[in-house]
């Protein structure tokens, strides 16, 4: 299957999940999870129409990021390292994982140091629904005084709060995983009117991998991240099978 007839069919399955809910796939953005691959094969993704890249780690990224720079939408999906912050705002234009104090403040003392070129910096709120210990984000009961945290660092123009983001379990069945999906949708709803959101009538719902993504459009998701499906049977290794913290496609 071509390049041109794996993302044909992925925005299919999205179209039809979508209808199943009476909803507009125009509402649901694809980010391409281009961990797995070269500067070369992420021309042909952005070639074929994929705009939005994701990547979880800056150091594999830095290559990608030179050689197709501002004709991609780039988003960074891992676990944030604060000594990486003023790396990742330079090049990136949104950051699903928003996931602990302590960068909360390492965002603010940036943004603090002076204006950066570019468009405003999109921020997620990574939120562990499932509770598992080996992925990061904060709890469901504890989202509220995130939010609060956030709110009294966040008075800068360039870093807007735009929702929230999830990683489900590994699970053979995706319907397993629809609760999750379901509570993070709960969430938002629940605190909708934060005053933390720059634009709440448009918060962002960053929810639904390879193996789950229709689920997750079914129950809202506004973002999915895959990468595993659209290289099909041509994965790079062990962690394209991954769905851990670095696991994210």
């Amino acid at each position: 299957m071509s390049t041109g007839e794996r993302i044909a069919e992925v925005k299919m399955r999205i179209a039809r999940a979508c209808a199943r809910v009476g909803r507009d796939p125009s509402g649901v953005r694809l980010v391409a999870v281009s961990k797995y691959i070269d500067a070369a094969r992420a021309r042909e993704w952005v070639e074929a129409g994929l705009t939005d890249l994701g990547e979880n780690r800056l150091q594999v990224a830095r290559e990608k990021l030179e050689a197709l720079g501002s004709g991609v939408t780039w988003h960074f999906i891992g676990h944030l390292q604060t000594n990486k912050v003023k790396a990742v705002i330079q090049h990136f234009a949104w950051l699903h994982s928003l996931d602990r104090p302590s960068l909360v403040d390492a965002l603010a003392r940036r943004f603090a140091e002076g204006p950066l070129e570019g468009p405003p910096l999109k921020v997620l709120a990574q939120v562990n629904v499932a509770g598992e210990e080996q992925k990061s984000g904060v709890a469901p009961e504890e989202v509220g005084d995130f939010l609060d945290y956030i709110q009294t660092k966040n008075r800068f123009s360039r870093w807007i709060m735009a929702g929230f983001m999830t990683m489900a379990p590994v699970v053979n069945d995706p319907e397993e995983v629809r609760g999750v999906f379901r509570e993070l949708r709960q969430l938002r709803d629940r605190f909708v009117h934060h005053p933390v959101w720059r634009n709440r009538d448009k918060l962002e719902l960053s929810m639904g991998m390879s193996r789950d993504f229709e689920v997750a459009v079914e129950e809202g998701a506004t973002i999915v991240r895959l990468g595993r499906i659209l290289l099909d049977n041509e994965r790079t290794g062990p962690e394209a099978e991954s769905n851990g913290e670095r696991g994210v496609g």
